[in-house]
């Protein structure tokens, strides 16, 4: 059965429209997969030890791929795309970021994959063009919606609309 998820998507190195433009078009090439929706495209500040402005946004994603096998295509772009996994979780710059933020209604803990992403409700670059997306689709755990996040989060850091 087919499960809507969103992908956040940000790089912060090179060309990052044209990072971003590859991902979106892999995603759309994964088997049993659409991209339904893309949300605009914002700028948003480094963070964590990033130095790099980010260029971020969320695509939503019909797909019959289970939420496991679907991390696992991900970081096989971001792979082929030249990322490097760092392995600490400290925000760093990137060439491609995907991050599966919303799997259907789904809540997943695993070593490798935590769904709903923990850290939508503190990052403004996601909440932004997620609720732009989908302004009223809940939380799954928070049951707030995804505008009332966005406008309550205490992140301030500057996210802005892309005009490249």
């Amino acid at each position: 059965m087919a499960q809507t998820a969103y992908i956040g998507v940000g790089s912060n190195l090179g060309d990052r429209r044209d990072h971003y433009r590859r991902a979106v078009a892999e995603i759309q090439e994964l088997p049993d997969t659409k991209v339904v929706a893309r949300s605009s495209l914002y700028e948003s500040e480094p963070h964590g030890r990033a130095r790099n402005w980010f260029l971020n946004g969320v695509i939503a994603i019909s797909t019959e791929l289970e939420a496991k096998d679907l991390l696992k295509r991900l970081q096989k772009i971001e792979k082929d795309l030249g990322r490097k996994r760092n392995a600490s979780k400290n925000s760093v710059s990137r060439i491609i970021d995907l991050d599966i933020l919303l799997f259907g209604n789904q809540i997943i803990q695993t070593r490798n994959l935590k769904v709903p992403h923990p850290e939508i409700p503190n990052r403004r670059f996601v909440l932004i063009p997620l609720s732009e997306l989908a302004p009223a689709l809940s939380h799954p755990k928070l049951g707030e919606t995804m505008s009332t996040l966005a406008v309550s989060t205490e992140d301030r850091t500057k996210v802005m609309l892309f005009h490249g």
